[in-house]
């Protein structure tokens, strides 16, 4: 499990078949073999740790595939996280790190009042998850769900965000990892099955069916 509080960014020094290889920007403390880390918000397994500072992982085809690990060349700048320990504080929002999909970057801008806002494509499969004050992970970064749009929806980078993480290097047409808050995959799972609706990419739940089930 994770927060979505980045620890650090990292250079993808190489992506082949299988084998995944990462250079952090600051040195792994007692890196384990086994250990969970999130990289660009999916979950993946250390499996050593190679000379020149440079951690490796395998990655099955499925993940490439659902993710946008395997879309990325060599030099592309990654947000790194490590698993969550007991007692740790609990920040940022819960973070499983497994990607429910990827989407473009529209745009990456400044606005008037200062602000840094990202605007990416809304997957339709997950609208129903996507709500405004809602938490969601980009490229594992806990972020706040500012504005959701038909077909897309933003959030806005504060200075830390902006220079900790990669996603101030995301441009229009990049492709970002997405994970929608666990709290409304339960809820949504919960109200389809009450409704006895096969779950699907599409959903019925609307404000009135929360309300009714006691969750508004």
């Amino acid at each position: 499990m994770f927060t979505g509080l980045v620890e650090m960014t990292g250079t993808l020094v190489g992506l082949q078949q299988n084998c995944l290889t990462v250079r952090p920007a600051q040195r792994f403390t007692d890196p384990v073999r086994g250990e969970s880390v999130a990289v660009n918000g999916c979950c993946l397994t250390l499996e050593r740790e190679l000379t020149g500072n440079v951690l490796e992982f395998f990655t099955l085809a499925e993940t490439q595939k659902r993710t946008n690990l395997g879309q990325l060349k060599p030099g592309a700048k990654l947000n790194l996280e490590r698993a969550l320990r007991v007692g740790d504080r609990m920040g940022g929002h819960i973070v499983s790190g497994h990607i429910d999909a990827f989407a473009e970057v529209i745009n990456l801008r400044k606005l008037p009042d200062g602000d840094y806002e990202l605007r990416v494509v809304l997957p339709q499969n997950l609208a129903p998850e996507i709500v405004e004050k809602g938490s969601i992970a980009i490229d594992g970064v806990s972020l706040t769900v500012t504005e959701v749009g038909k077909d897309d929806f933003a959030v806005r980078l504060i200075p830390v965000t902006r220079s900790d993480t990669a996603l101030i290097e995301r441009k229009p047409g990049m492709l970002v990892n997405l994970e929608s808050d666990i709290v409304g995959k339960y809820i949504r799972r919960q109200l389809d099955l009450r409704s006895g609706v096969a779950p699907s990419g599409q959903s019925e739940i609307t404000f009135d069916t929360l309300r009714e089930a006691g969750f508004l």
